[in-house]
């Protein structure tokens, strides 16, 4: 059986969350190769020793470069700050070795658009892992079908109390790159597209709400929340609502598509539900809730039982069962630095409309 070595870059919460599912993923998805964490590095060398232990990695590189570098490592995940992110996709590249970089895909459009073009040649795929939750799995493809006919209208949000309750935010508080837009926004900018299209036109507002904040002082130009009315390819139009002092939200990843034969809403917080209404139902009736089952996404791969559920670690698995199998495969990883490279378009046009107070159209996608 062929072997797959993973290589992990990044010490903290994402770095862990990848770590455990490349020591897992083979298994459930039954692949055929066996993938093994063959290396983790992190910030400081005693940060990759201790997550070497605490995963069973092979070995602690004493730098993300060494990492890539390394003829150890076959494939890397890389799940440190964005400002990282460039740098270790370009060694990737020149490596040849295939690639899946946690979003955002840099700290601007510009370094997402480096990424998107230098790692046009590898599999590579952008860690939007919501999306590929068995319940929206299921949306995607009852919209694709048809079923309940076109997209008239899309309302999507991502709240979260972040900032409104005390805690260490450290990394949230470092400038415009890790406000709310460049934190929270892109995950239900990312489903907008995935349901919708692509997103061609923006008018935003953009505030800041330091009363509420239960943190240090930040820059001025690290937001606390967003909105913004939206323009689909396909004609569609929306509105998307971002914000991270949002009291008692925990995960608020929610959305509604309205079609012209029924409706589909979405929350996180209930995410092996997804509540469904057909037009051709009673007058009286309202949504019924679908339980994610084997039918939906990957759902099979972890449970035969429809209601048991999936939770977030499960959605780094699935993330990196299509980066796996896409290798396996020669075929192209979804969502792709492409798509991520969309999402930051979108995400500059929402801070220019705010400067410019007016409509304005994302900028062109490679």
């Amino acid at each position: 059986m062929k072997k797959i070595r993973a290589g992990v870059i990044g010490g903290g919460y994402m770095g862990k969350a990848h770590s455990v599912a490349a020591r897992s993923v083979s298994s459930v998805f039954e692949l055929d190769a066996e993938v093994v964490l063959q290396g983790v590095a992190a910030s400081t060398h005693e940060s990759a020793l201790k997550n070497a232990r605490a995963f069973g990695a092979a070995t602690a590189f004493k730098s993300g470069a060494d990492l890539i570098r390394s003829d150890q490592i076959d494939a890397v995940i890389i799940a440190s700050p964005q400002k990282t992110h460039l740098e270790y996709v370009t060694l990737c590249a020149q490596e040849n070795k295939p690639v899946l970089c946690e979003k955002p895909m840099g700290c601007s459009l510009e370094e997402a658009h480096a990424i998107a073009e230098v790692a046009s040649h590898l599999t590579n795929l952008v860690g939007y892992n919501y999306v590929k939750t068995p319940a929206t799995s299921f949306a995607r493809q009852l919209i694709q079908s048809g079923d309940l006919g076109e997209i008239v209208w899309f309302r999507g949000e991502h709240h979260e109390d972040f900032l409104a309750n005390p805690g260490p935010r450290a990394w949230r508080q470092s400038g415009e790159a890790n406000g709310t837009l460049g934190d929270l926004a892109g995950h239900i900018i990312q489903c907008a597209q995935a349901l919708c299209g692509d997103i061609v036109s923006v008018v935003s507002d953009i505030a800041h709400a330091p009363q509420v904040r239960q943190q240090t002082p930040m820059p001025d130009d690290n937001d606390d929340q967003a909105h913004c009315l939206v323009k689909f390819q396909r004609g569609a139009n929306g509105m998307l609502s971002f914000s991270r002092v949002a009291h008692g939200r925990k995960m608020g990843y929610a959305y509604e598509v309205h079609l012209t034969r029924g409706a589909i809403r979405f929350d996180q917080e209930d995410q092996n539900a997804l509540w469904i209404y057909r037009a051709d139902t009673s007058p009286c009736a309202g949504f019924t809730k679908v339980l994610a089952g084997p039918p939906h996404g990957d759902y099979r791969h972890f449970c035969q039982g429809a209601g048991h559920g999936t939770g977030y670690q499960d959605q780094i698995v699935i993330e990196q069962g299509e980066f796996f199998n896409a290798i396996l495969e020669g075929r192209d990883a979804w969502p792709s630095f492409n798509d991520g490279a969309k999402v930051m378009s979108v995400i500059q046009a929402i801070r220019d409309s705010k400067k410019q107070q007016g409509w304005v159209q994302p900028a062109s996608q490679i």
